[in-house]
């Protein structure tokens, strides 16, 4: 029986920007948790309040708080994947009621995004459920997708060895959570 986390009853606030303080409601699923306000207000002060002009890819989406959080400080263009079905409608059902035109939600597993998207990223979050055991095909698929310079965040229940071209920038922890923002150094 999976538990329901009382703190947020199913819904989580956005922190910052036009959508500041409007609830996003999520279903209950495996593996999904929200990423805390106190470490999503820290994540947007190192990537700057404004996301103007960026495009963002919030991989293993979840409750898709990363993606909302991104719209709400103006990313230009956002693509939330999310594999469970029920949990992606939720996501789009938010989207609609928020009115929000540059979210785009597709419901498959992140590896095959990761494989057949042609799109390139300028932030890219990865919060998979805390079971995921599948980082080493994730980090060879990943470079594909990343612009320059691209800043990736990643979250997880243990510190993950992050792969040769990503350099770390900034790190926390937070109860058991550890993330780390990382920037993509491409070789020359």
């Amino acid at each position: 029986m999976m538990k329901s986390n009382a703190k947020h009853k199913n819904q989580v606030r956005i922190i910052g920007g036009i959508h500041r303080s409007r609830l996003i409601h999520f279903n209950n699923a495996d593996g999904l948790r929200p990423t805390a306000d106190m470490v999503r207000e820290k994540l947007f002060n190192w990537l700057g309040q404004k996301l103007t002009g960026k495009t963002v890819l919030d991989l293993f989406s979840g409750s898709g708080i990363m993606a909302f959080e991104s719209s709400s400080r103006n990313a230009k263009y956002i693509i939330a994947v999310e594999n469970n079905k029920q949990t992606a409608e939720k996501i789009k059902q938010n989207n609609k009621l928020l009115k929000i035109d540059n979210i785009e939600i597709k419901t498959t597993n992140a590896l095959n995004f990761l494989e057949e998207t042609p799109q390139k990223f300028d932030i890219v979050f990865i919060d998979p459920p805390y079971a995921y055991q599948e980082w080493q095909i994730l980090w060879q698929k990943l470079p594909n997708i990343l612009k320059t310079n691209a800043e990736v965040y990643i979250e997880s229940n243990q510190k993950i060895e992050l792969p040769h071209y990503l350099h770390e920038k900034k790190n926390g922890k937070c109860g058991i959570s550890y993330f780390v923002l990382a920037e993509y150094i491409q070789a020359a």
